[in-house]
């Protein structure tokens, strides 16, 4: 049973963050300008450059290295004070060789290493708070880049062509 749901829980999060939420958010900034990446509306936000900054120091942080045993050596503000100086499509690269790296973690956790404590930015936490937290948190930036592009761009983006007049899609019923 508990390898079950360690498989239908680990294949979910893979699909949420890798066929989900990575390949539409990549799709939409791929077209953008530098400038249109490192744009801000005011000093209190981030620009599209610094979240994907920081959605790579996350999954890098909370996925790969706390589950690889690497050491830890994220720079978190460096991620929100850096304003230029990476083109869009090299933070794009560094996203997904993350999420590769990701990808390979995810396909080989267990429910052991799932429920074992870790530590990680000095939170206590099991491995299941460890993946979750990071699919979780990718979405909410997924979502911020996704504002901030139809802000800058005014596209539609498309990002559910298979759901029909009524909202419901005519995919299985394993693709909600």
């Amino acid at each position: 049973m508990a390898q079950d749901i360690t498989t239908l829980f680990l294949a979910y999060s893979r699909k949420k963050l890798l066929d989900q939420y990575w390949p539409r958010m990549r799709g939409a900034v791929e077209p953008l300008t530098d400038e249109q990446v490192w744009w801000r509306p005011n000093d209190a936000s981030n620009s599209i450059g610094n979240l994907l900054l920081h959605l790579n120091g996350n999954v890098r942080q909370w996925l790969v290295d706390s589950f690889n045993g690497q050491k830890d050596e994220r720079n978190r503000p460096l991620e929100f004070s850096e304003q230029d100086g990476i083109s869009a499509a090299e933070l794009l690269e560094r996203l997904g060789a993350t999420l590769g790296d990701a990808e390979k973690v995810l396909a080989r956790l267990t429910a052991d290493e799932l429920t074992a404590p870790m530590e990680i930015q000095g939170y206590h936490v099991s491995g299941l708070d460890a993946v979750y937290q990071v699919v979780e948190h990718f979405g909410l930036h997924y979502g911020q880049i996704l504002y901030i592009v139809k802000m800058l761009t005014g596209a539609d983006l498309k990002l559910y062509r298979e759901l029909n007049v009524a909202g419901h899609s005519d995919l299985s019923a394993a693709h909600p």
